[in-house]
């Protein structure tokens, strides 16, 4: 399976973009009646992946709701945030979202804080968040690859590359994590160099 959200589910060696299509062609289905009323309601211009400011949006409403503490679970609060920075590039409001969640200290919600965090520009922050998320759980690859990217834009290539090794230790070299933080790390070389990357 592809890591869709979070990182919480790991690629086969060999796996593919089509392996995809039936699942996001169902999820297209299941989510049809919510796309058609463009976006579900709230406050309108939303889809079923973001919502406008202030907003959230609920699987179980397949609407947009008003973002409040308990409006959603934690882990479905965090995810939504998640999906706010890394698909739309709403960094500040996935920080709001993130605010919402009762349960700041889980590496899932530090890790995202890391994320959003570090896009902003605050690198030295969003490390911060990204070593108290690997400290509460080392074997979180995703997180890891987090931390080597901020360690690649700081130009720390070493312990970016500590950091690849152990994502090779976690999930293998065939892990989107390792791939990633690997291009990253070749992108960075190559610059450094001069060259065209070698991925």
């Amino acid at each position: 399976m592809s890591r869709t959200l979070h990182g919480m589910y790991r690629r086969a060696p060999g796996w593919r973009a089509t392996a995809v299509w039936p699942a996001a062609l169902a999820l297209a289905l299941a989510g049809g009646t919510a796309l058609a009323a463009g976006g579900g309601g709230g406050g309108g211009g939303g889809d079923a992946e973001t919502c406008p400011r202030g907003e959230v949006y609920s699987a179980g409403a397949r609407q947009c709701v008003k973002a409040r503490a308990g409006v959603m679970s934690d882990d479905a609060l965090a995810d939504y945030a998640y999906v706010l920075a890394k698909k739309a590039e709403r960094y500040d409001e996935a920080l709001e979202v993130l605010a919402l969640v009762k349960d700041q200290n889980t590496p899932k919600v530090l890790n995202y804080r890391g994320y959003a965090t570090r896009k902003l520009g605050r690198v030295d922050e969003g490390i911060g968040y990204y070593l108290k998320s690997v400290a509460l759980d080392p074997r979180y690859a995703q997180v890891r690859e987090y931390l080597g990217e901020a360690y690649v834009s700081q130009g720390k290539i070493d312990l970016a590359r500590e950091q690849l090794a152990a994502i090779e230790a976690i999930g293998g070299r065939d892990s989107e994590e390792y791939e990633d933080l690997a291009a990253a790390l070749a992108a960075a070389e190559a610059k450094a160099v001069g060259a065209p990357a070698k991925l």
